[in-house]
């Protein structure tokens, strides 16, 4: 009893930490006073990956935060001002000398001091951190090049000896520490979907209790309360419209650019706002369930995701980790066989350790695709794997599931075969009561044509056949043909054309009969979204194939196939083949990125080389996909296509930026035109370098204004 106490105590008193608001940290478990989400372990509130990517990121900067560069920079940019006073540049440029004064000689000494044990302590933490996780990289190249140009300077001091190099080991310092700010800043500000996904989440909400609204803290919101909205206010949780009507602008969440209508019975996103009227929402999900944190997770699951040229990149850093110390070595030896000086050689190897040093290497990939990432997510979708992302570009043959995406999923009416407003008119009034799908559809488009619809009686459901009922003091009826010929109605030949040619559109046609006499046939149809035609023509347009994959019969099939004009299709699929149709596509060359939203999808989503799941869909789907559509658009398909190839483009341009000046600039740092009077100071060393880092920044951020 004793040692479960103490395991208690010990589970209460371990941090907990809120995924979404890392900031919020206690001591036991609780929920964050932000979102209401469950406080979860600090230990597991990352995969055991995450948890190593970000020790080695804080590791890398020795857990200083960005501010503390720029501080530090200022700090030693002060100090070596009096550095430079009393070196030799004064003298050699400008014939002037800093004033002598006792204890003058050791100046320099005492400043650089300090310029390397508050500066360059950061560099020398990091470097260390480096070789303990055996991956040498940029942290590693500087502390030796400024350890090398530390020791060698102190100890001529101490010895008498004039050549030193504390003005370039001051000037080389604060160049890194402005470098590594503007890392810091640039990655920092690509990272912020999930800083400002957090803060759509009001802090608090108004529930009505005993009749009245009452404004409490988000945390003690429980599903099942009914929650006032009021215009311009902040959806606090997921819900389901109970009561009012308005717009919602869901442009944030979903990227939807048009506020979208919301009546009894729509659904409502947590982080949306409420545009003109009042709404009231029953909540129907808090914290970690709502759509926003599942938002937030295929986020940072992104963030923590590395696409292959990125992987590359990591090992041309170690490699060339390995090469800059090898070189500079070989650069140290041979001044020294050649009697150039000691204080030469160390000057030549700082210089060829600085310049060769993947600080822009590695920053050329993560900055593109966190930027990347960020610009997906503003444009309605989201990228789960970095590798799902990389591979779009290469796509040659788009396959979409057709109900729920290139449809709408539900019934619409698509034709009315005789006078149009009685035929709604009585076709509706019979359905009123149903709950048929055909039904509830007949009655939305008597309504969405402001059709009068009469009140009925006597209402019956004809199991298998169709309804019928009372209407104004006649019997109507509406079903399929067989109950409309029981009812001795004739259909009028010029009708039957007209029908024939829908049912082999694979439409359904229902017929309603008035007293025994034919009044219209209604067809109807798993609607085409007006999307969808938009969408394959901009992938026809990129040269991509479209097909289509369905359960549904030939007919249907071929009727969506030729209204939108899709390459090819497979109908008659059942759930268990469509991981083969994706690897027939597969067997023939294609690349192929399936699309799909349901349970029976999630094989082939994870069959294709690239799965996109419709955010409306179901978990199952949208775990098997690298790619997720928020807004279920199918426009964003060709956007996922176009910001692939955009994002590869970057990376190449960055990796030759990031490498591409090494292959002139480390002879030169080497001294192989030394013979013709160039050289290359190591500070001007640490300028070439941090210049080629501050390229990749400002590249990498153009992508930002690209239109996708």
């Amino acid at each position: 009893m004793m040692v479960l106490t103490a395991m208690n105590h010990a589970h209460d008193q371990a941090e907990y930490i809120c995924p979404m608001h890392p900031d919020i940290r206690q001591a036991g478990p609780g929920r964050c006073p932000k979102c209401s989400m469950d406080l979860v372990p600090a230990d597991a509130a990352r995969s055991p990956a995450e948890q190593q990517m970000h020790h080695a990121a804080h590791d890398k900067h020795a857990g200083h935060h960005t501010e503390d560069f720029l501080k530090k920079f200022w700090v030693t940019a002060v100090l070596t001002i009096p550095i430079i006073l009393y070196s030799d540049l004064p003298r050699l440029f400008l014939s002037w000398e800093a004033p002598a004064f006792p204890g003058s000689a050791y100046v320099s000494l005492v400043l650089g001091s300090i310029v390397f044990f508050y500066g360059g302590l950061v560099f020398l933490n990091g470097a260390l951190a480096e070789l303990k996780a055996r991956q040498p990289g940029m942290m590693t190249l500087i502390a030796l090049a400024i350890s090398a140009a530390y020791l060698y300077s102190a100890g001529a001091v101490l010895l008498g000896e004039d050549m030193t190099l504390f003005w370039e080991l001051a000037t080389l310092i604060a160049v890194m520490l402005l470098g590594h700010w503007i890392e810091m800043r640039a990655v920092a500000s690509a990272q912020g979907a999930l800083a400002e996904l957090a803060k759509l989440i009001p802090d608090t909400a108004e529930v009505i209790r005993d009749g009245k609204p009452t404004a409490v803290p988000l945390r003690e919101l429980v599903e099942g309360d009914v929650v006032l909205i009021r215009p311009g206010a902040t959806v606090p949780a997921d819900g389901t419209v109970v009561g009012g009507e308005s717009s919602v602008n869901e442009s944030l969440v979903t990227g939807e650019s048009r506020p979208v209508p919301k009546r009894r019975g729509d659904p409502v996103i947590a982080g949306t706002i409420n545009e003109d009227g009042s709404l009231q929402i029953r909540v129907d999900k808090l914290g970690e369930r709502t759509f926003l944190a599942g938002v937030m997770r295929l986020v940072a699951e992104a963030e923590a995701s590395k696409s292959r040229l990125q992987l590359v990149s990591d090992r041309a850093a170690m490699y060339l980790t390995y090469l800059a110390v090898s070189a500079g070595g070989i650069t140290f030896a041979t001044w020294i066989s050649l009697d150039a000086g000691f204080g030469f050689a160390v000057e030549r190897l700082v210089a060829v350790l600085v310049i060769a040093c993947p600080h822009a290497l590695g920053l050329a990939i993560p900055l593109v695709a966190s930027i990347s990432t960020t610009l997906a997510s503003r444009n309605g979708f989201l990228v789960k794997r970095r590798l799902a992302l990389e591979a779009a570009r290469s796509v040659t043959a788009v396959l979409f599931d057709k109900t729920g995406t290139l449809t709408k999923g539900s019934f619409e009416v698509v034709a009315v075969i005789g006078p149009k407003d009685a035929v709604l008119s009585r076709a509706a009034a019979a359905n009123a009561q149903s709950e048929h799908p055909l039904g509830r559809a007949i009655v939305a488009e008597a309504q969405e044509q402001r059709v009068v619809i009469p009140s009925n009686t006597s209402f019956a459901n004809l199991r298998g056949k169709g309804v019928q009922a009372d209407v104004e003091g006649k019997r109507v009826v509406v079903g399929s043909l067989p109950l409309i010929q029981e009812q001795g109605a004739a259909i009028p030949p010029e009708h039957q054309a007209a029908i024939r040619s829908h049912e082999r559109e694979g439409k359904t046609v229902v017929h309603i009969a008035e007293n025994r006499a034919y009044v219209g046939s209604v067809a109807l149809a798993d609607a085409i979204r007006e999307e969808s035609r938009a969408a394959v023509q901009a992938l026809k347009t990129m040269g991509i194939k479209v097909a289509m994959i369905t359960g549904d019969a030939e007919d249907v099939a071929a009727w969506v196939a030729q209204e939108l004009s899709i390459d090819e299709y497979f109908a008659r699929v059942l759930p268990d083949q469509k991981a083969a149709t994706v690897r027939k596509l597969q067997d023939r060359g294609e690349r192929v990125a399936m699309v799909g939203d349901g349970v029976n999808d999630a094989p082939a989503l994870a069959q294709a080389d690239i799965g996109i799941a419709v955010g409306a869909g179901t978990n199952v789907a949208i775990e098997s996909a690298g790619v997720i559509l928020v807004r279920n658009d199918p426009r964003d398909i060709p956007k996922i296509i176009t910001l692939s190839r955009l994002t590869y483009a970057k990376m190449i341009q960055n990796l030759f930026w990031a490498t591409g000046y090494n292959v002139i600039a480390l002879p030169v740092a080497a001294g192989a035109l030394a013979a013709w009077g160039i050289m290359l100071q190591p500070a001007i060393a640490a300028v070439f370098m941090s210049l080629s880092t501050v390229i990749v920044a400002i590249n990498a951020a153009a992508l930002r204004r690209r239109t996708l």
